[in-house]
């Protein structure tokens, strides 16, 4: 194992999240700054040019962006991966986990969405992005239903991609995701929510 890295973000981003509760799983030594690519931006850019969270700082000092990129590397730290080895299990827990992102990165859309004036906001892209987070969720709660994401005994990535975007949504955009239309993922949200390595890196926005 290579010495302690500095993982830099706000554990509001689902892609920060990601990162940290996978790194932990897989016993990968980093430490954790909460760093906001808004409110800190010089503090920010002084890490990373790109202002962008995550931001993996290695032990030789490297910058990594991008939370795919950053949990590869943790990957290869560690020797291993979460993620089945190979065949069927493999190709669909990849695929789950690409809907969970996607739902993720469609709640931060219409999260950014809002925060546009009124005047600058473009209602057929507005249901655009809100159509597509509502397919992913379907999806998710679909795998859910049939026992695909579960909250372990041995988390996969999918698993923790699912939870981490559902939570997501309820905690910036509740108002269009209501629990009882996903009642499997909600439950299985639930459910990783309650283990400790999630309780570990809570969804905060300090």
């Amino acid at each position: 194992m290579e010495d302690a890295m500095l993982l830099v973000g706000m554990l509001d981003s689902p892609y920060v999240r990601r990162a940290a509760i996978t790194g932990t799983l897989l016993e990968v030594p980093f430490e954790h700054r909460s760093v906001s690519v808004f409110r800190h931006m010089e503090e920010f850019r002084a890490i990373n040019p790109l202002i962008k969270a995550p931001t993996l700082v290695t032990d030789d000092g490297i910058a990594i962006s991008e939370s795919l990129l950053i949990i590869q590397h943790f990957e290869d730290v560690a020797g291993r991966s979460l993620r089945p080895i190979e065949g069927v299990a493999r190709r669909r827990d990849l695929a789950l986990t690409g809907i969970g992102i996607v739902a993720a990165d469609k709640a931060v859309s219409i999260e950014y969405e809002r925060k546009r004036p009124e005047a600058q906001r473009y209602a057929p892209w507005q249901e655009r992005i809100a159509a597509q987070l509502h397919t992913a969720l379907d999806l998710l709660d679909a795998a859910a239903r049939e026992g695909e994401l579960t909250a372990g005994p041995e988390l996969l990535p999918s698993d923790i991609a699912a939870a981490i975007a559902w939570g997501f949504c309820r905690f910036v955009i509740p108002e269009f995701v209501p629990e009882e239309r996903w009642p499997a993922l909600a439950e299985q949200a639930r459910a990783c929510e309650a283990l400790d390595v999630f309780k570990a890196w809570p969804i905060d926005r300090e």
